[in-house]
């Protein structure tokens, strides 16, 4: 402990004569962590796992209900189904748990007089969405399965809306005017984010969570707005597209299984509802059943922009220069105080002390170095957050990021002393006293 100790206070008298090439290894070392660190905590927050606790047990579902017209083996099917699939599958229930959905728009009356009435987003979904998704709740709870059926007038609420209208108290029982309909609220939901959307990709892998759900056999019930991406096989009339045996696929669908097994079964399960639509003259494909669990399903649908990837890389170029930039710096600052190292040989201070001292001197740099590089790192976020892409605003550093920079700070300056500090342990003391 005595050692290292002496061993700082030696790194802190070589930082201050020298301070000039002191201060241009501390930028280059914070230039290149900062560089590197946001491109990566960008990269962390688009690419991480949105929902970890069970991402390996939620499964998106595609089914091929297209006709043979321009039929290619093996391609990807549509990525949503039809209302009439998606409601059947519900219907069976083999899943733990299972939500059909599809996203809207609709217009809001606040109960104030003197508020005007505004568009909110919506979702149309069934009673399991909010636990299989683990949606938070402030107050109240979602509605049931007997609610899905009964087409009942019921809606869950964000925060965020719940502030705007109700100034954030409990609302929970409170009738909400929605287009022309009232409806009963009966949750409100906490903060939630969810990045990236991995549910519904058709609306926008970054988009915001939306602001109220509804049943989504009360949307269709009382023909609310939807939105999203539709696709369909024949010419259907304006207004159509929604309709139970409408040849569209627009509605998203996932299942929670609990097991391998259980997985196993259900896919065998699919397969033999797509050969039944098959056999009754609905499906004209061979089965092309898909079902993809969070993560393969945002890497199928490649969420993480390919620039992102392109950038990364590009920063840890950066950081490489600025790394052996700063290793020429330190290799000429000891070879400047070969001097200094010869006295201290020829006292007796063994080779490793020397190596260790100028390891100390390159961790203190990097420390130090890092502190400012997580500075510039906020800038650079901060930077981010105010660009135009879809993602800017979601962009923040968090402690494990945090930590990540000033570890690779000291990595990075550790690596990057490692070759002076060889090389003034290989310094000859005898050639140095005589020159001396």
């Amino acid at each position: 402990m005595m050692m290292l100790t002496y061993y700082f206070e030696l790194a802190l008298r070589s930082f201050k004569s020298s301070r000039g090439l002191t201060a241009l290894m501390l930028l280059t070392i914070a230039m290149g962590v900062a560089a590197c660190m946001t491109t990566l905590t960008v990269f962390h927050v688009l690419s991480g796992d949105p929902i970890p606790s069970k991402s390996k047990q939620l499964f998106n579902i595609q089914l091929d209900a297209n006709p043979m017209r321009a039929y290619v083996p093996g391609e990807e099917p549509n990525l949503q189904l039809t209302r009439f699939d998606a409601e059947a599958l519900l219907r069976d229930a083999r899943a733990d748990k299972q939500v059909m959905m599809s996203g809207g728009n609709i217009a809001i009356t606040p109960p104030q007089p003197e508020q005007r009435p505004f568009i909110a987003r919506t979702r149309n979904t069934s009673a399991d969405f909010f636990a299989m998704f683990e949606a938070p709740f402030l107050y109240g709870q979602g509605w049931t399965a007997a609610d899905d059926q009964a087409e009942a007038r019921v809606a869950v609420i964000s925060k965020a809306l719940n502030e705007r209208l109700f100034g954030g108290a409990d609302s929970c029982g409170k009738t909400l005017r929605v287009r022309d309909k009232d409806v009963t609220i009966v949750g409100v939901l906490d903060d939630w984010r969810v990045v990236p959307r991995y549910y519904d990709l058709t609306s926008g892998a970054f988009a915001k969570i939306d602001e109220i759900y509804f049943p989504f056999s009360t949307a269709m019930a009382l023909r609310f707005g939807i939105s999203g991406s539709f696709s369909c096989w024949a010419d259907i009339p304006g207004g159509m597209a929604r309709a139970l045996n409408a040849p569209c696929s627009w509605v998203q669908y996932w299942a929670q299984i609990d097991s391998p097994a259980k997985a196993r079964n259900y896919a065998a399960y699919l397969n033999q509802y797509s050969e039944q639509q098959r056999a009754s003259g609905r499906f004209e494909r061979p089965s092309n059943v898909r079902m993809r669990d969070v993560m393969s399903w945002l890497k199928q649908q490649q969420v993480v922009p390919d620039d992102i990837g392109l950038q990364l890389w590009l920063a840890f170029g950066f950081l490489v220069v600025c790394l052996t930039n700063t290793v020429g710096l330190q290799l000429a600052k000891a070879l400047r105080r070969s001097g200094e190292i010869g006295v201290r040989r020829a006292l007796g201070a063994p080779r490793g002390q020397i190596f260790a001292q100028f390891l100390v001197e390159a961790g203190s740099l990097g420390l130090v170095g890092g502190l400012l590089g997580l500075g510039l790192t906020w800038l650079g976020i901060l930077a981010v957050r105010n660009g135009a892409s879809e993602y800017a605003g979601l962009i923040e550093m968090d402690g494990q990021m945090l930590a990540a920079t000033l570890g690779l700070a000291l990595a990075a300056s550790l690596i990057a002393g490692l070759l002076p500090a060889w090389r003034a342990c290989q310094i000859t003391p005898a050639l140095q006293l005589k020159s001396q």
